[in-house]
């Protein structure tokens, strides 16, 4: 059974993508690098593929905001394709910088299966950039790839993460409808809003989320710099009470997951 096809975006500020691709590498994909201006000159290209990754950065410098350039340039281009791609079956990937494009390019959480934009990811709380190291917790979601229950350690690294719905009804239909896909939980692994557990303040902890459809996750964290035992803060306690480093870092699980789920549906 051949390999899983995986496209991963490269733009102006996208700075993630290596360490995205050695990830679905290392998870039995076959990813290739794929320009932005490559798949605008031709669109068709993206259906070559079974998973789309956009990884994190700083596209276009977030001059008139996070992702909002890379996301125009794809709703104009690629809007109606993007749709096809996830109806026919294929599963994207929007890391930090990339979920905040899928989420102004109005594919996340997409509850009405068209591309508007309902929420928005904007500044932290704290009103500067946050970088540490943070407890998620996966829900119970419609996402078809990402397995409940689990709790993963990542680094986040944003200035512009807070995830807030147009309305607190809809903030809340993100929960209870199945589109959150993670949250920030404090040290009893409870949901929070709380800094510097939840280090943006995102209403009910989103950390991530879901399609209508499943096929689609964007995350604020960063599993792409967590995919290594090394990548893990506590690497050499863990390899001394262990005798020896475990096989991933908590971000390998949604590369394995995508890369599985691809691959059973091929």
């Amino acid at each position: 059974m051949s390999a899983p096809k995986v496209l991963v975006l490269r733009a102006p500020g996208i700075n993630c993508e290596r360490e995205t691709l050695h990830a679905f590498a290392r998870a039995g994909g076959a990813p290739e690098f794929v320009h932005i201006r490559q798949l605008l000159a031709a669109p068709e290209r993206l259906d070559r593929y079974a998973i789309l990754a956009v990884p994190g950065g700083f596209s276009y410098g977030d001059d008139i905001g996070s992702g909002r350039v890379l996301a125009q340039e794809m709703k104009a281009a690629l809007g109606p394709r993007l749709l096809g791609f996830v109806g026919r079956g294929g599963l994207v990937l929007g890391i930090c910088n990339g979920f905040q494009v899928l989420v102004r390019l109005g594919l996340l959480p997409c509850t009405r299966g068209r591309l508007e934009e309902e929420v928005s990811l904007t500044h932290n709380l704290s009103g500067h950039y946050e970088c540490r190291w943070v407890t998620l917790r996966t829900t119970k979601s419609r996402c078809t790839f990402l397995p409940a229950g689990l709790t993963l350690r990542w680094p986040a690294a944003h200035g512009e993460g807070r995830l807030v719905a147009r309305d607190a009804t809809l903030q809340r239909l993100l929960v209870d409808e199945g589109y959150a896909t993670a949250v920030y939980v404090d040290e009893q692994g409870r949901p929070t809003e709380h800094y510097p557990q939840n280090p943006n303040g995102a209403p009910l902890g989103i950390a991530g989320l879901t399609d209508h459809s499943g096929r689609v996750l964007g995350v604020m964290p960063h599993p792409d710099r967590s995919y290594l035992p090394t990548h893990m803060p506590d690497w050499r306690r863990t390899a001394l009470d262990r005798g020896e480093l475990p096989a991933d870092g908590d971000g390998m699980v949604v590369f394995r997951t995508m890369v599985a789920t691809a691959r059973a549906e091929s």
